[in-house]
This record gives C-alpha cells, structure tokens and sequence, in this order.
C-alpha cells in the first residue's frame, strides 16, 4: 500500500513507464496523456521541474511540494482523498455500458472536459480503459482507468452530464469499473477533491474508504 504515498512515481516506474518523461529524480506523464509528475527525496528540484514545463505551460506536481524556479508560481494545492476498496459492488446495472476505446475518444474527452475541464487530454484513454452510457446517441456518463501500477488501478473521470444527473448512471459506472479491476486482482482507488462532499458520498456508500490526503500541486508559468 506503501507505493500510494507517491502514486504518479510508481505507475511511472512500472506499469506506465513507456508514458514516462524522465528528469533526474523527476517522472512525469507525457502531457499528452496526463498533466502529472512527481520526485523521490529531496524537493530541490526546480531545474527538472523547469524542463517539464518547457513542454507543457499548466501542470499537477502530486504528493510532496516541490520547490520552484522564479520562472513558475504555484498557483493552488487542491487536496484530494486518495480512496480505495477491496470488495466489489454490489448494484444493479440497469443501462448498457459500452465500452469507448477505440471509437469514442471524442466523445469521451469532449464530455470531461465540459465537467472538470483540464483533466483530460488528448491521449489519456490511451491509459486504461474507459466506459460509458449513452442515450439518444448522446454520450451522458463516462467512468474509466488513468494510472495504474503492479496491483493498483486508478479509477478516474467519474463524470455525468448535467443534464444527466440524479439517474443512478455514475453508481452504475462505478461499480463496473471496479469490478473489472478487481477480477483482475487489483486494487482499484481513486483521488477525489476533498470539498466535493457528493460524490465522496457517492463512493462511501459503495464501499470505498478513505486512505489518506494526497496534495495535487498546481504548476504554471509566471
């Protein structure tokens, strides 16, 4: 469980390592799958940090701070549970989910954008695999994999419609995407930020428990 305390760098170090950019004791995603780094030992890290954003003007350093040349600013931590289960759920899946791997990208990355703008991009499906439910071939609600390491998957992109709301469709999201994960005797978790008081609900009572404040580290240029 140890290896959660610095997630982005173990997925880099293992199971993602072909998405990995490597800068000294600094991993980061490719940005175009995923805006995230992180270091081991010490935060003095400003010239590698300073490399990475050559390559991409906003970005997440995650776990501990890092510290920073005067050509970036921190612009905001968002603290975020880190979460996770080792049962499956237990629910009625009352709409068909399809799978949007290689056909629905569009869709996929138009409809998170709309929700939580920023977190996704071009290439990220390309990371796990990724669900949805559409209706009137309308893509409504999507749920899938980002990070992953030896033993653990991130769920990630827990995202309805807002037309769409109330409808059971991310319970029902949730819950097959953490039963695919578990039948692949891994562990799923996910990060969700610490004032969204509905959907932390939402993963309590599907059996998801607290395991820690991780801290996302807002990056940019000055």
């Amino acid at each position: 469980m140890e290896k959660l305390d610095n997630v982005v760098w173990h997925c880099l170090q293992e199971t993602h390592k072909e998405f990995a950019l490597a800068y000294g004791p600094l991993l980061c995603y490719h940005p175009d799958y995923c805006p995230f780094g992180a270091f081991t030992g010490s935060p003095e890290v400003a010239e590698y940090v300073d490399q990475y954003a050559s390559l991409v003007s906003d970005f997440y350093i995650v776990g501990q701070p890092p510290r920073l040349s005067e050509k970036l600013e921190l612009k905001n931590e968002l603290v975020c549970l880190q979460m996770l289960t080792e049962k499956s759920i237990t629910t009625t899946i009352e709409e068909e989910i399809v799978m949007l791997n290689g056909k629905y990208e569009k869709e996929l990355f138009d409809l998170v954008t709309l929700v939580q703008p920023g977190f996704i991009k071009t290439k990220t499906s390309s990371l796990g695999n990724y669900y949805g439910i559409f209706k009137n071939d309308q893509l409504v609600a999507v749920t899938g994999e980002r990070m992953q390491m030896h033993g653990f998957t991130e769920i990630s992109a827990v995202v309805t419609h807002p037309a769409h709301t109330g409808k059971g469709y991310a319970k029902q999201l949730l819950a097959y995407t953490t039963n695919r994960i578990l039948e692949q005797n891994k562990i799923p978790f996910l990060h969700v930020n610490e004032k969204n008081t509905g959907a932390i609900q939402l993963y309590l009572s599907s059996g998801f428990a607290t395991r820690r404040k991780m801290s996302f580290w807002n990056v940019a240029g000055r």
